[in-house]
């Protein structure tokens, strides 16, 4: 990789996510060798992902060069890499640009949709984990659109403007709120000669409410404010089976529809070297308060793939940004004073809440002592989010963009950039 020879320890990092760029910035000015592995070359806030799919947004507003965020930093580099596996008796991490040793590596490769063992949904069904994926449902749901100009047939024009998303986490909440407002507010101005009334939007949840993680009260509301915009919830609902043309369910309920986006669960994305009891249920492994995975005390986790057993979380921490940012901000911390010799601090969570949006107007927010609703909360849920943007630039392009579709109730990036390429003859079959 020409990683130069270094008498400082090397200390390898595995994505550039929201845990890997903390510790990132965290390691800066210190005595040591940084390199950061990563598939793209770019960071992405995934929060926003789905106002990407809904073309709310352009993807270079949710995303920013990783190596703008390393350029003032000595002795850091970065390698456009796709890691295969991790030799921890080597010390070395495979790749497909081929090997690099370690002094710590530390694995912060986020999560990846987990369709929990159904091939046939992961196959035919839609997901929203990356810039990529978002750009094909994008260029999906406005095609379906196109596509339901051409036929006649008014089942099959009804499946074709039928959406099902699965799982009402924030995920699914938000994105089902954003298709709700472009049924109202976009459709009938740019397909006047589609009957776009007919359009539908089915939120599916498994448990009997939406936004299990959050307090009753924002799911209660947050689902009041879905019914408003139109969105049918169907809570203690599960999918079975996904064809791509029906989607069943344990009852006799089915969907006809040409577009399933699955948002029920995420899993660790692991990587091969790292497996027996490192690993927890979930995909993740299993670290100590120090993020450290035990069996090898030079290797960490953090974030999404990291799974810190305890009596206040016994599934390990929220698979969400704050714990990742906390624990990368934590890590750098401990292997400085690891290798002064001195001892590591433990890490505790800090939780500040957690909030979704639901459309214009509408957001639920619960903090540690504070729950709140509506408008207030909607801007709180905007600030928060451009905060945490990285890039001066990204957060003025997303808050020009947020005023211009809250002015003129419009989102400019509905655009087939890339076409999805749906055989939709086979559909029509």
């Amino acid at each position: 990789m020409n990683i130069p020879k270094s008498s400082y320890p090397r200390i390898v990092i595995i994505g550039g996510g929201f845990g890997g760029i903390s510790l990132v910035k965290k390691l800066a000015r210190k005595e040591v060798q940084v390199v950061l592995l990563d598939k793209h070359n770019y960071h992405t806030f995934q929060p926003l992902l789905y106002q990407v799919s809904t073309g709310g947004l352009e993807p270079d507003s949710i995303a920013y060069p990783i190596r703008k965020v390393l350029k003032d930093y000595e002795n850091f580099y970065f390698r456009l890499a796709e890691v295969k596996g991790i030799r921890p008796e080597q010390k070395q991490v495979e790749t497909n640009i081929g090997p690099l040793a370690y002094d710590y590596l530390v694995v912060a490769t986020g999560s990846e949709t987990n369709f929990f063992g159904n091939d046939e949904i992961a196959k035919n069904g839609m997901s929203m984990k990356s810039i990529p994926e978002s750009l094909n449902l994008r260029s999906l749901i406005l095609e379906n659109f196109e596509q339901a100009l051409l036929t006649d047939d008014l089942h099959e024009r009804d499946a074709l403007m039928n959406f099902v998303i699965v799982g009402g986490g924030p995920t699914g909440v938000e994105l089902a709120g954003a298709l709700a407002e472009i049924k109202k507010g976009i459709l009938p101005k740019d397909y006047p000669d589609l009957d776009t009334r007919r359009a539908q939007i089915n939120l599916v949840q498994s448990g009997n409410r939406i936004l299990n993680a959050m307090s009753e009260q924002a799911s209660k509301k947050a689902e009041d404010f879905l019914e408003d915009l139109g969105v049918q919830v169907w809570k203690d609902t599960r999918i079975t089976s996904y064809d791509g043309k029906v989607a069943e369910t344990l009852t006799e309920l089915t969907f006809r529809t040409a577009t399933l986006v699955w948002a029920a669960g995420v899993k660790g994305a692991l990587l091969h070297g790292l497996d027996g009891e490192a690993l927890l249920a979930g995909g993740r492994i299993r670290v100590n308060e120090f993020n450290q995975v035990e069996q090898w005390p030079n290797i960490f986790a953090i974030g999404d793939v990291a799974c810190a057993v305890s009596d206040s979380f016994p599934r390990g921490y929220p698979m969400m940004a704050q714990p990742a940012i906390q624990q990368g901000k934590n890590l750098g911390e401990n292997l400085v004073r690891l290798l002064e010799g001195k001892a590591m601090k433990p890490f505790v969570y800090w939780d500040k809440g957690s909030m979704a949006t639901v459309g214009r107007n509408k957001a639920v927010v619960d903090l540690p002592k504070f729950r709140f609703q509506g408008v207030f909360a909607w801007f709180v849920w905007m600030f928060v989010h451009l905060f945490f943007l990285i890039g001066f630039r990204n957060r003025m392009v997303v808050f020009i963009n947020w005023v211009y579709n809250y002015v003129r109730f419009d989102r400019e990036a509905r655009l087939i950039i890339r076409p999805f390429n749906r055989d939709y003859k086979a559909f029509k079959d």
